[in-house]
């Protein structure tokens, strides 16, 4: 199974890793080989272990989880998680196992950064080369990753948690359940993110459903970044960076904003220029210009070039000011707000990025009754 030897590395990093474990065995089955060659593994660890023998659904399989007594531990937890009997008693113990915690700082404080894209592209190989170890399980067969991981990524002075998700096919494509449920929870891991990192295959192109990612995630006002995976696999000429650069704006239009950056997973090429894109975007979505800042800038453009008149009314914008929002949004203040045009309204928003750092952040725009 070309699976079983990296679930092994896994479930290895996760007992290292942890501070107690949970040993789970099968009262039906009853004591296996394998379960005293876990044991074997897990003692050498040197953890608290809680042994729990699940699946004790009745007095007589109770009765039955006895014989894991051989593995040598002074106490069990018989449990089933089909009516929950015995969960209690096993919560109980192992919370009273815990220390206080002195660091109170929790992850959802941090920069959540989410890789989405199509199966196959490189997300889990770019969480991998990202922390220098194999956190996600990589292989050559599309649709390995099957649910949202989350990783805290804390090196170089940059704390943050990185989202490795499921490759997205187009929906009519999606025939498994346990796809369908794994597209699912990227989707979530996109709606709870700060900045989506939308990976491409550069030997691909932009294609529709990485457009149709671009905009669902423009659609919740997330922060974008378009990472445009396997560069090297592409045959360079003079430019080759900047005519694809190109090509992909046309086929953004409005959605132009965003920034692109070339790497390779493969050979670590400006992997780490992610990261700082990733957390400058996040700047940028949280940032705040004042009123005046605002005004000073704005109105002397659009006395220049003010809203066409509609129906012999003039309208006249008065004064600008940015809402208290998670991501940037801008009301105008204005004597006819319903008259104005969505073509107005485009090069006010561009005129706002033309003057304010607001890359790879979605601007919305109000106008409010003065």
């Amino acid at each position: 199974d070309i699976f079983e030897s990296a679930i092994r590395v896994q479930v290895d990093s996760a007992m290292r890793e942890a501070d107690f474990i949970i040993f789970l065995v099968d009262c039906k089955d009853g004591l296996t080989d394998l379960d005293k060659d876990f044991s074997n593994v897990i003692r050498s660890l040197g953890k608290p272990v809680f042994l729990t023998p699940n699946k004790a659904d009745n007095n007589n399989l109770r009765l039955a989880a006895n014989e894991f007594y051989e593995l040598g531990y002074e106490i069990m937890y018989p449990i089933s998680s089909t009516n929950g009997s015995g969960t209690g008693e096993l919560l109980d113990d192992l919370v009273s196992n815990f220390k206080d915690q002195q660091n109170t700082e929790t992850r959802d404080d941090l920069p959540k950064i989410s890789i989405i894209g199509r199966p196959n592209v490189g997300k889990s190989s770019l969480i991998n080369a990202l922390i220098g170890e194999e956190r996600s399980i990589v292989t050559e067969i599309a649709g390995t990753t099957r649910d949202s991981i989350n990783t805290r990524y804390n090196l170089f002075g940059k704390d943050l948690l990185l989202i490795d998700t499921a490759g997205v096919r187009k929906k009519a494509k999606v025939k498994e359940d346990v796809e369908f449920y794994s597209v699912m929870r990227s989707i979530k891991a996109l709606q709870e993110s700060d900045v989506c990192l939308i990976m491409v295959d550069a030997t691909q192109g932009l294609e529709s459903q990485d457009i149709n990612l671009i905009g669902l995630a423009n659609k919740y006002k997330k922060g974008i970044m378009l990472l445009i995976n396997k560069w090297d696999l592409i045959e360079k000429e003079t430019r080759t960076a900047e005519a694809f650069t190109t090509t992909i704006e046309e086929k953004l239009g409005p959605l132009n904003y965003i920034p692109v950056i070339f790497i390779s997973v493969l050979k670590k090429q400006r992997i780490f220029k992610v990261i700082e894109g990733a957390l400058q975007i996040y700047e940028n979505r949280k940032r705040k210009v004042s009123t005046s800042e605002l005004n000073k800038v704005m109105l002397p453009v659009i006395e220049r070039t003010p809203p066409p008149a509609f129906k012999g009314k003039y309208i006249k914008v008065k004064y600008i000011t940015q809402l208290p929002t998670q991501s940037p949004t801008f009301a105008f203040f204005t004597n006819h707000p319903k008259y104005i045009k969505a073509p107005y309204e485009r090069f006010l928003i561009n005129t706002i990025r033309t003057n304010f750092d607001f890359s790879g952040v979605p601007i919305k725009v109000v106008f409010r009754n003065k």
